[in-house]
């Protein structure tokens, strides 16, 4: 494989559920026809049955695992490849809920092995746009131990331990493996997470689908999985800098850096062995790669293959941009 890689995007897979709305469509201007709603999508994944597909350029229609197993440490980095092999290591979505999503918890690495042969799930939340006084769940607003955790979940009253946030576009929230967490209605925000599709739903707020089903709950797998431990932020917010790199998020599975640009930014990730993946939240920009040039706007994810060094990201109008990558180990 001696031809050059170039910035790759994706179809997008959309998944309709029981809290989805139509802001999808609305505001990220993708058309989810013929589902009845669209609660999420999944931008860029390598999770068996849910893989990406190419949508430009000379490789379009290739699968992500496809490339992995061809262009390997090309593709995403030495160091990952060696690490993560043929598995994409991480998940980006985009998520409307035009209801409150169930409260839940992933477990991490170890127990999701040990239980699901899976990697566990930290993940990351940046809104984009958030209805007038939306909220979210995030932690605990106490400290309590598992004994407390279960009387007050059997007793009906779990919220009264939980953290609850007030929410508001360009909040970034850090979602660790064994954080209890959940999106709430009125928010549409884009996800960055590990390639993982583990979830212990813990409560459903009873409700059912269009054939009085209740969603199954996970109960006894989510109190092993639940960190305690009170926290006296939950929020990662950092003030906006024009034309610089912002670091929004760093944990040992991605870092994720959010740049507002309205000049040219050249970016040399010479320095860096990962992949990087540019996710476009507002504005429209030209990336240049070499002889190689597209165009990105609000709701495009692009993956930048490893092997390419240099780009230039060039804003025909005021962008906003996230910017994620496996650290170097």
């Amino acid at each position: 494989m001696s031809e050059q890689l170039y910035p790759l995007k994706f179809k997008t897979i959309f998944k309709d559920k029981i809290w989805g709305g139509t802001k999808i469509k609305d505001v990220l201007h993708k058309d989810y026809s013929p589902l009845p709603n669209c609660g999420e999508t999944w931008e860029l994944s390598g999770v068996e049955g849910n893989v990406s597909f190419v949508a430009n350029g000379r490789l379009e229609g290739e699968p992500l695992t496809t490339l992995i197993a061809n262009y390997k440490d090309k593709l995403v980095g030495k160091k990952v490849y060696e690490t993560y092999g043929g598995q994409f290591p991480l998940l980006i979505k985009f998520i409307d809920a035009n209801d409150d999503l169930s409260i839940q918890v992933h477990p991490d690495d170890k127990l999701a092995k040990e239980r699901h042969n899976s990697f566990g799930k930290t993940e990351m939340w940046y809104i984009i746009q958030a209805d007038e006084d939306a909220t979210l769940i995030t932690g605990f607003n106490q400290e309590v131990d598992k004994e407390a955790y279960l009387e007050y979940f059997n007793s009906g009253k779990l919220t009264d331990i939980l953290n609850k946030e007030k929410v508001a576009e360009d909040d970034v929230f850090f979602i660790p493996a064994g954080r209890v967490h959940t999106i709430g209605k009125g928010i549409m925000l884009a996800e960055i997470q590990q390639s993982s599709d583990v979830t212990y739903r813990i409560y459903d707020f009873d409700r059912t689908d269009d054939k009085g089903n209740k969603r199954e709950l996970h109960v006894e797998e989510a109190v092993d999985a639940i960190d305690y431990k009170f926290y006296d932020e939950y929020k990662s917010n950092k003030p906006v800098e024009l034309n610089k790199n912002t670091a929004l998020v760093e944990c040992p599975f991605f870092e994720t850096n959010r740049m507002v640009i309205d000049d040219e930014m050249k970016k040399d990730y010479s320095s860096l062995d990962s992949f990087v993946i540019l996710v476009f939240l507002e504005g429209e920009t030209t990336i240049t790669a070499g002889d190689f040039k597209m165009q990105a706007t609000l709701g495009d994810v692009v993956l930048i293959p490893a092997e390419v060094n240099d780009i230039v990201l060039t804003p025909l109008a005021k962008s906003k941009v996230l910017e994620t990558y496996i650290p170097n180990f």
